[in-house]
């Protein structure tokens, strides 16, 4: 096996594939062993300011990353310890400054996040809040800790890093599982601190890990001169601060998303579930379909050849509805199938089940959106073009407070709801899909004004046929659904969700040739 690792792509696809195995499998833990609760809904509240951070400091490709990876790789062994152990002390002394400040402002920054949650959830979120403050300065060295490993070409372990928590929380659970097991009239599952306490330990035994590996390669450095390598560091610290400017905006509707999702019991908890169950197919395409354009695109931009570049875009837009369209379908087709199968144990029950099916729908409706505004950013962004969709970006959250507010009611206090329509949690969903739309119409006719022109009318016929498909498809699949409840064949969850996924895919691709909007070949290499 290490001779299989020491070749990059596998080591960061071999670690990836077994982060995100052990993510789902902790979703599974966490739905068991909480449900649809006020304990998780607690938690999802508390993690999202040491999440945030998390995320955006400490994450891998977050911007303290990409700069370390940027700064460190032509520096030597000695030199690299030194900016390392310089930038680390510094950035380590101001989180853990903003840590203090927030263990001591737990309770007003939950109100401040949520402030329509019970008095019972704001209680255990301030004090799960308090117990992942140290998660805070640790996310520092977390980030730098992964752009270090990178610079010296160690991925593997930066890719399977955050399997770590993951693990320890399935551990923690299985631990109070086995721990109450005689005892029936207690369950430690109901203590608040739980989830805390679990992703707290995972986060310190992944910073103990990271920083045995940065000594077996000779880059902790205990002693430094802060006088030394001063443009270096500062080099650092400017590609910082815009980067987490940036990548930051994105998660400030999540924010608002929480703030107005308080209003309703166990909405946090069906948005992590729900969000889990999207995201994993998402991020497959984004990197399968996106990245690969990328390149291409800045190469185009270079060599002034617009129609190169038009004809990868215009391409690469086809594939990308091609495959949302279908994921849309089949999520809102099986929704029930992949909800039990997946969740629905312990105390996950039918209730919960329910919640988080209507919460999939919805999320399954913006896919395309979410895709396609991905794949015109990272346009923009690979032509230099970045003005535009930053500014989309705060015209985004103004947009994203003002949906969320009217479709769950426009409520004011005092005078009630001033809008009929009041979708609940969905409404929240819904506000996201409407604003990715907006926004995606807006980025496809700014492009003509960097000499990009897209055949729109073209594309709308092609996404319009792509949706009857589509459509067709769930109505078969639906009828075949009935037709076995109907008959009453035993056929277990899982058997049932691969025959009908097999069906539904084999509809599509079919239907989508007849229609001559599927230009996939099985042996085709490149779009």
């Amino acid at each position: 096996m290490h001779s299989f690792l020491k070749n990059n792509v596998f080591s960061i696809s071999f670690g990836t594939s077994v982060s995100k195995l052990a993510g789902c499998i902790r979703q599974i833990f966490i739905a068991a062993a909480f449900g649809v609760g006020v304990t998780y809904d607690a938690f999802n509240y508390a993690y999202i300011i040491p999440g945030f951070l998390l995320i955006i400091i400490g994450g891998i490709n977050g911007p303290l990353h990409n700069a370390v990876v940027a700064v460190l790789t032509p520096l030597n062994k000695k030199n690299g310890a030194i900016v390392l152990t310089q930038v680390s002390i510094k950035l380590s002394i101001l989180l853990f400054g903003l840590a203090i400040l927030i263990y001591f402002n737990s309770s007003f920054l939950i109100e401040l996040l949520a402030p329509n949650l019970s008095y019972e959830a704001k209680s255990i979120a301030t004090s799960q809040l308090r117990i992942l403050t140290p998660c805070i300065p640790l996310s520092g060295f977390i980030g730098l800790s992964f752009g270090a490993l990178n610079s010296r070409r160690k991925f593997f372990l930066s890719s399977i890093s955050p399997a770590i928590t993951s693990i320890t929380i399935i551990f923690f659970i299985l631990f109070s599982w086995i721990f109450n097991q005689e005892n029936t009239s207690s369950n430690s599952l109901t203590y608040t601190g739980l989830l805390a306490f679990a992703t707290l330990t995972g986060t310190i035994i992944q910073f103990v890990v990271q920083i045995w590996e940065i000594n077996n390669i000779g880059l902790l450095r205990l002693k430094s001169n802060f006088k030394l390598l001063k443009d270096e560091e500062r080099r650092i610290f400017k590609l910082i601060i815009p980067a987490s400017i940036s990548s930051g905006l994105s998660q400030i509707n999540v924010f608002i998303d929480m703030f107005f999702a308080s209003s309703f019991q166990g909405a946090a908890s069906g948005l992590a579930y729900g969000n889990f169950l999207i995201q994993a197919p998402l991020g497959i395409l984004s990197n399968s379909l996106i990245l690969p354009l990328l390149p291409k695109f800045s190469q185009f931009r270079s060599d002034r050849d617009n129609r190169e570049l038009q004809k990868y875009l215009i391409s690469g837009i086809e594939y990308c509805f091609l495959t949302t369209i279908f994921l849309t379908g089949f999520f809102i087709t099986f929704n029930n199938q992949i909800v039990e199968l997946v969740f629905q144990r312990g105390a996950f029950d039918y209730s919960a089940t329910l919640k988080v099916k209507n919460i999939l729908i919805a999320y399954a409706v913006g896919i395309p959106f979410y895709l396609y505004k991905d794949l015109l950013v990272r346009t923009y962004y690979s032509i230099e073009k970045t003005k535009f969709p930053f500014k989309l970006s705060f015209a985004g959250i103004i947009f994203n407070i003002f949906f969320d507010w009217f479709l769950i009611g426009a409520p004011i206090n005092n005078f009630g709801n001033l809008s009929p329509y009041n979708f609940g949690v969905v409404g929240i969903i819904l506000s996201s899909v409407i604003v990715n739309f907006i926004v995606c119409i807006l980025l496809s006719f700014n492009l003509q004004n960097e000499d990009i022109h897209l055949p729109k009318l073209d594309l709308l016929k092609k996404i319009t046929l792509m949706s009857l498909a589509s459509l067709i498809d769930s109505k078969i699949c639906f009828t075949i659904l009935k037709t076995t409840n109907k008959f009453n064949l035993n056929l277990g969850e899982f058997i049932l969700l691969i025959f009908g996924s097999l069906t539904f895919f084999v509809i599509y691709f079919l239907l989508t040739k007849c229609l001559k909007i599927n230009k996939f070949r099985i042996n085709q290499k490149k779009i």
